[in-house]
Parts: structure tokens; sequence; C-alpha cells
């Protein structure tokens, strides 16, 4: 009798190779298997970079068309989130269902999910319960607070998590009130760190043989991301407050008006400070004593950044930045989204990368912002159709023609 681990390896060697219908996004992660159960963004995020990387990628969908959180397959949002997978449509409250989903649970790599923490075990789809008979299983778990505690059953939410890890009350400027960033960042941050669990928790089990769970939550990635911030008060007790445009600790670093709009300075360190001063034509500036170091500075800011844009306002932006770069004087330009894809450097860079959407046609996309020499990562396919490779998949796991058509028929997938 063929035990459950062996069972396991031998689907897990037939897997990549029957896959045949699966986008080949990078030779880097080629071979893993991830059954991917996220909504919304945190999730998505996550699976993306291991889409993006060349695992093959599995999104579960009900079988009736459900409303997306993040919009309609057609969106930008949709379409950004959901490249490079397969689409299996399956009905989880089932029991045909369910027994299909665990089927396929035994040859995954990995499973991600950003249910409530409740759910996954109401189910019977929990870490607990698969990896009985798949302890290779990586299953990576996204919440807004954390699987349990005090606050583990709220409901998350990006600008919640924004507001309760602290970001909210050091955003905008002094006295206006707390203000939410411009992206979900404590979304974005949650998946990105959940991905680094799973290559972390991958790299172990080539050691110990074992899959693990991976768990993060939007309230601890947000609070993560707090960093100088958030040392600042574990270390000296100081509670930051709003500084708007103006860095909290190096100063000046901030926006200057200039003749023909904005840009960004950043003024770091006795060196820098120096030579910003020369550019300035404000040499006598390092021996004012108002501004002659780091705390005099911060206690003077008001009268700096004044003195400055006073000055800055005589140029234009594209000038004050050819002179304080050449220099080496960090600034630069305040873009506006279509700005920032026209820039030459993005464009080089390769940041916006060509698909054809099943439902828009010939578009683009946010590629990934890593380079790699031999193992690139590209958009290999859109997003797919909702059920597109239900047949494909479970023709692989097993299951007759017949097979599916009856759980076609009851519903089921």
């Amino acid at each position: 009798m063929t035990s459950p681990v062996n069972q396991h390896s031998a689907n897990a060697d037939n897997k990549a190779e029957n896959a045949t219908s699966a986008p080949v996004a990078s030779a880097a992660l080629k071979g893993l298997r991830v059954l991917d159960l996220t909504r919304v963004r945190s999730g998505p995020t996550c699976v993306r970079q291991l889409a993006d990387w060349g695992a093959d990628v599995i999104k579960i969908e009900a079988p009736v068309d459900e409303a997306q959180f993040g919009g309609p397959r057609h969106g930008p949002d949709f379409q950004n989130l959901h490249r490079n997978k397969r689409s299996l449509t399956i009905d989880l409250k089932s029991p045909a269902g369910v027994a299909a989903f665990r089927r396929l649970a035994d040859t995954a790599d990995i499973i991600v999910e950003n249910f409530r923490p409740g759910v996954k075990k109401r189910l019977g789809i929990d870490y607990n319960t698969l990896s009985m008979t798949n302890p290779r299983l990586i299953y990576a778990s996204i919440s807004g607070f954390g699987q349990d505690g005090p606050l583990a059953d709220r409901p998350g939410f990006d600008q919640i998590a924004q507001g309760m890890g602290g970001l909210m009350s050091i955003t905008g400027e002094p006295g206006t009130g707390p203000m939410r960033v411009g992206i979900p960042i404590a979304d974005l941050c949650a998946g990105l760190f959940a991905a680094q669990g799973i290559l972390i928790a991958l790299y172990e089990r080539q050691h110990s043989g074992h899959g693990q769970w991976v768990q993060t939550s939007l309230l601890q990635a947000q609070v993560f991301m707090l960093d100088f911030q958030a040392a600042r008060f574990l270390m000296d007790g100081d509670i930051p407050k709003q500084a708007g445009n103006n860095h909290p600790t190096t100063i000046p670093t901030g926006v200057f008006k200039t003749s023909d709009g904005h840009m960004n300075i950043a003024v770091t360190g006795n060196q820098i400070w120096q030579k910003f001063c020369e550019s300035m034509g404000r040499a006598d500036w390092i021996e004012d004593t108002r501004y002659i170091n780091a705390a005099a500075r911060s206690q003077n800011r008001a009268a700096l950044n004044a003195e400055i844009e006073a000055i800055t306002l005589t140029d234009t932006t594209a000038a004050w930045i050819d002179k304080f770069n050449d220099a080496g004087v960090p600034a630069g330009e305040i873009n506006d989204i279509g700005q920032v894809f026209s820039n030459p450097q993005v464009r080089h860079l390769g940041l916006a990368q060509p698909v054809v959407s099943q439902e828009r046609g010939a578009t683009e996309l946010v590629g990934q912002p890593i380079i790699m020499s031999r193992t690139p990562s590209t958009i290999a396919a859109p997003p797919p159709l909702a059920g597109q490779h239900t047949a494909d998949i479970l023709t692989e796991i097993g299951y007759s023609e017949a097979e599916i058509a009856a759980m076609k028929a009851s519903g089921a997938i």
C-alpha cells in the first residue's frame, strides 16, 4: 500500500509534466504547484510573486460567477493581480468539491489563503487537516490581525490596518488630522511578507523534508513597516508626529517650490549639506550657527526651509535637479502616474510590460521590479477566464471525463 508521503511524492513528480496548460513565466520557481484561495489584494499580491516567477498557480474560484472584490475581471485591478495563473472553478461547500480540492492539495507545494481565521477549518481545508496527507505542504495564511488573539476575528481592511498600525498618525501635514497613504500599503506589504515567508519555508523544506504553516497579517506588516519610527518609540520613548513632506529626522529634506512646480530635495549628513549649500550659492550657511549641525537645523527647520524656497523659486525644476545631481545632492521630480511611465529610466527598466488580455486585448501591466540575470520574470499569460482550466486540472489529478461531467452537472465545478 502506498503511504500518503510516497503518494504525494509520486503526484509531485508528475504534476509539472502534466501541467501542459500552465503559463511559463520564469524558470526560477518552475515545478512548484500553488493553490490560490485568495481574494481582494493582500493574498493575490502574495500569489502574484509566485506566479510571476514561474510557479504553476491554480486560482480556485466559485462555479457561480461572483462579484470580484478587486473589481470586474476586465478591470485594471483584477488584470494586474491575476496574470500568469490557471483557473479552476470548484464549490468548496459541496462534498464533491472539497474531495477534489483535497486530492489537488495532495499534489501542491503551497496553498495561500486569506479567509477570516475560522473559515478554512469550517471548510475542512486548514493546514492541520491537509498536512496529514501532504506533510511537505507549505500553507500560507494572511489575515487582518492574526490567526488568534483578542482581535483575530475582526474583519481586516487596509485602511483599518493603516490606522491601527500607526501609519496614519505620522502621515500628512501637522495639525490636519490622520491621513492614509495613497496606496494600500498594509495589504501590499502583508502579501510581500507572506511570499517571503513561503520562500523561507521552501528553503527550510530542502533540509527537513517538511512544510509548515506561514502566517502574517495586515497589522503585523504595518507595524513592521513603521521601521525607524517604531524604533524611536521602542528605544527612546519618542512618539513621532505628523511631519508632512518634511523628513522627520533628516533636515533639510522635503518638497520645495520652483519657478514651474515642485521638487524633492534630500540632504543627509554633513558632507551632502556642504555640497548643498555650495550649490545654492549659500556657502555661508555651513558656518551659520542656526544650521551648523543636524540638531540646529532641526530646531530652525522653518527658517531654513523658507530661505531655501526663496532661492529655488528663481529657477525651474529641471534646472535645479540637474544642478543638484551634478553636485551629488539627491533631488528629483514629483511625477504624476502618467509622468512616471513616460520617464526614460522607468521605460528603460521595463516596468510596463505588454500582454494581450482576454477581455481587453493588447494592453500593459506592471512587471516585477527585480532583474534576474538567468531566470527573468515575464507576463506569460493574461488572467484566466473563470474555470478556463478546470477540465485540464482535474484530468491532471486523475479524474475521468465522466467524473468531470458528473461534477459539472451537480454544480460541484
